[in-house]
């Protein structure tokens, strides 16, 4: 009886996180995103720290369409068409509230699933918060956002610094940030507790409903009830990008296998799956370029990887930057495809990988 109460608070609170008093869900992820909005919030929208905000944040997706978006949209339409084009459920490990990328590369996804060690967090009220809070808090979503706004990753611990500094944090805001630059509507948002602590938002564009969860979740270990869940709603299309070389051991041996078992593609950039992990099955294309990484990552490097780059003639850039470099000039990308079969895994180097 006890647990019982327990869990019907729990959801009680969660249910208070996501109330907007008279604001739609949609309205509120606009707000946070610094976009126009209409009904109750659109009096906050005159605030000049919104409207600072506002302007970051246009000056910011700017030059992300420009330098990320638009460039690996149209990677993507050339070289991964029919995965693209996808309509299958979508995992992204160790993603974080990286629904950007997760978006970016396959954003046909019925289904969207995401897992990190990132809190859900909560979006209470907006209305209730006194400006001067808000401005505070505007300010500490955009600097949780940095770093993936300014290169293509999240750096953990300067997003946890920020989660924990008011009453907008966590993963959701960020999530909503996205989902309404992106050009989404979001229609329903609800807390689940299974497979794992999570959040289910649903959204449109247009009349297409199409899910995206996010999961609080440990991916160390062998199997587990999350991946047993996932692997339910497989096969997928995988996106591993800056997954700090976990799965070149044996502590994430499970996702791991999980990602081999049910992928239908993987794309990746060098920290995700090691090259000799591809069982037979698989082929796997190598574009852009491979720079080994220093100080903490040096011990990950990868000879086979390095021997395949080194061939001549060098291979074409891809054009924008992916994983841990920040230079265009430096992006690695790995595109690999399972096709069942018991063939000795294929793997090469992809010389023009915007020509067919």
């Amino acid at each position: 009886m006890k647990r019982q109460l327990l869990i019907v608070l729990l959801f009680a609170t969660a249910t208070a996180a996501f109330a907007q008093n008279g604001a739609t869900i949609d309205e509120t992820a606009r707000f946070l995103a610094g976009l126009p909005v209409t009904g109750v919030l659109e009096p906050l929208t005159h605030d000049t720290g919104w409207q600072e905000h506002a302007a970051a944040m246009d000056e910011a997706w700017t030059k992300k369409e420009q330098l990320q978006i638009v460039p690996i949209r149209e990677w993507m339409s050339i070289n991964a068409t029919e995965y693209q084009l996808s309509s299958n459920t979508m995992f992204y490990m160790f993603s974080g509230p990286d629904f950007l990328y997760a978006n970016i590369f396959f954003p046909n996804a019925n289904t969207y699933i995401l897992a990190g060690l990132e809190p859900i967090g909560q979006v209470p009220d907006l209305t209730r918060i006194p400006p001067e809070m808000l401005r505070a808090e505007l300010a500490a979503l955009r600097g949780s956002m940095s770093t993936i706004l300014r290169f293509q990753y999240f750096i953990t611990k300067d997003m946890r610094a920020e989660f924990g500094r008011g009453s907008i944090g966590g993963t959701l805001p960020i999530l909503y940030v996205f989902l309404a630059r992106l050009g989404y509507t979001v229609t329903d948002v609800a807390r689940v507790n299974s497979p794992a602590d999570g959040v289910k938002i649903t959204f449109t564009e247009g009349d297409r409903p199409q899910t995206l969860n996010y999961f609080k979740t440990d991916l160390a270990g062998g199997n587990s009830n999350f991946l047993r869940w996932c692997a339910a709603r497989s096969p997928g299309l995988s996106l591993l990008k800056a997954a700090s070389f976990l799965m070149h051991g044996d502590g994430f041996s499970g996702v791991r296998n999980f990602l081999l078992e049910h992928s239908r593609v993987i794309v990746q950039d060098d920290s995700g799956l090691p090259l000799r992990a591809f069982p037979k099955g698989w082929k796997v294309n190598l574009y852009g370029r491979y720079v080994p990484h220093q100080e903490e990552f040096a011990k990950y490097y990868q000879p086979q990887l390095a021997a395949l780059y080194a061939q001549e003639p060098q291979p074409s850039p891809l054009g924008f930057a992916f994983g841990y470099h920040w230079q265009k000039e430096d992006g690695i990308l790995m595109v690999a495809t399972r096709d069942g079969s018991n063939a000795e895994p294929e793997i090469r180097r992809a010389l023009r990988p915007t020509e067919n």
